[in-house]
């Protein structure tokens, strides 16, 4: 029994979940948004907000003391191995999550991936208003699948949608009034 054991294994040893969860916490933040598994995400969150929030106190702290600013870096950077990721980190999203006391990632459920049934989910900044743009995408590719398709009719010849037909005969109207 695990009893007062924080966090998952994934399966792999410590120096391999170390560089896992680096490695997603430097996409996570240089790309705002990734798609992962729902254990992997829920284990890069708490990696994450660790790191955001250390930045956060650190810009807060600056003025008093700029050494403690470098010492901050240093220790995010044990983390994240891209010194781009770093610097944006500590301007870009230090400066949109200034105001908020945590919760600086979202975690949204996508349903089971089709080759091994693994929970899929993207996690993603919420400052950065991603949220939104995931769920248009999926009803415009829905809606835009549905439009193209032709349907038999009876008959068995091949006819075109409703929206098709509707679009068809609009433009024959106003060829005709010309």
């Amino acid at each position: 029994m695990r009893h007062r054991k924080s966090g998952r294994k994934l399966k792999r040893t410590a120096s391999h979940r170390k560089a896992l969860l680096g490695s997603l916490s430097t996409s996570l933040l240089r790309h705002k948004r990734i798609t992962t598994t729902v254990a992997k995400a829920k284990e890069t969150r708490m990696v994450v907000e660790k790191l955001i929030t250390r930045a956060r106190n650190a810009m807060a702290n600056a003025a008093a003391a700029p050494a403690a600013t470098v010492h901050a870096r240093r220790e995010v950077a044990r983390h994240i191995n891209d010194r781009k990721v770093v610097s944006e980190l500590f301007s870009t999203i230090v400066d949109k999550v200034g105001s908020r006391p945590g919760g600086y990632t979202r975690i949204v459920r996508l349903g089971q991936r089709p080759g091994d049934g693994a929970e899929l989910a993207v996690i993603e900044l919420v400052d950065f208003n991603t949220g939104s743009e995931l769920t248009g995408k999926t009803e415009t590719k829905k809606k835009a699948a549905r439009v193209g398709t032709y349907r038999k009719t009876e008959a068995g010849k091949k006819e075109k949608p409703a929206a098709k037909k509707a679009e068809a005969s609009a433009s024959a109207a106003s060829k005709a009034s010309e």
